[in-house]
Parts: structure tokens; sequence; C-alpha cells
């Protein structure tokens, strides 16, 4: 597989504001091994390579176990995650793939008690934002460590 494009570059003032968003995702109070398990299970379901690789690495690096994370493509059957995470799973599923148009009530039904309004509002919008980055590397065929495929975080604007 070839890297097509430089989307940093191309775009760099859309690139800054999906980092934008990133940063308030990691300010907003949901759990970042959470977040973490959300962007690599959205990441699976979308077959984002480039995406994957980077967010099984973070989340190694921010301590989570390495059996839950090879267990996480069958979350349903495997032990040792939480209710709370499973709702996430839940509801990451449902947002990526909304292959009926919408997450049905039943999701929502089940998710629901696991987050308040802004937990659920914010977990949402972790889950279209990981969307998005994996449409853009999959588009671009970013090659997991491959540098040019590598986004580079601008500096924060205060």
């Amino acid at each position: 597989m070839e890297f097509r494009l430089d989307y940093y570059n191309a775009a760099p003032d859309a690139v800054r504001a999906l980092f934008g968003l990133e940063t308030y995702l990691a300010r907003c109070g949901l759990e970042k091994p959470l977040l973490e398990l959300v962007k690599l299970r959205a990441s699976e379901l979308n077959g984002c390579a480039f995406c994957i690789d980077a967010h099984w690495r973070d989340a190694r690096k921010g301590g989570e176990d390495e059996r839950r994370l090879y267990l996480l493509a069958a979350w349903r059957e495997s032990p040792g995650y939480t209710d709370r995470e499973r709702a996430a799973m839940e509801l990451t599923e449902a947002v990526t793939h909304l292959t009926g148009g919408h997450v049905s009530d039943e999701v929502f039904a089940a998710v629901r008690p696991h987050f308040s309004d802004k937990e659920l509002a914010d977990l949402t919008l972790a889950v279209a934002a990981i969307n998005a980055w994996n449409r853009m590397s999959i588009s671009f065929r970013a090659v997991p460590g491959h540098p040019f495929a590598l986004p580079r975080s601008p500096k924060p604007e205060t």
C-alpha cells in the first residue's frame, strides 16, 4: 500500500480543527482509558490500520492491559470490561455503523444509565471524531508507522 496524500499539509486548518476537538475531548471529563477503547474499537470497525496501530500503542502507554486490547473486537463475549465500557462500545458500534439510519432506541436506552447528558454528548463527539480521522487515514492510505502519515499536532491556540 502506498501513502496517497499528506492531508495535514493539504488542509492544515481542517486538521487543526480536528485537533481542537481532540483537545476538548482530552479535557471533557471522560476517562482517558475509555476514550482510547472507543477510538480503537471504531478504528477496528472501520478497518483503519493506521489508527488501530496508533491507538493500540496509546492505550498501552496509558497502562491498558494487553489482553483487554486483544479481546476488544469480541467485547460482548469477553470478561474484563465494566458495564460503562460495554455501554460505550455499544454506542461506538451504533454511531460508527448507523446501518439503520440512526442509533436505535434500544441502544440508547441501554447506554443511557451509564452516562450523564454531557458524557453522552462527549462520547458521541469522540466517536464522530475518530470516525473522521479513520476516513481521512483510510482515504489517503495512511500507513502505520510511515513518517509522512503521522499527523503533527499543532500548538493549541491561546
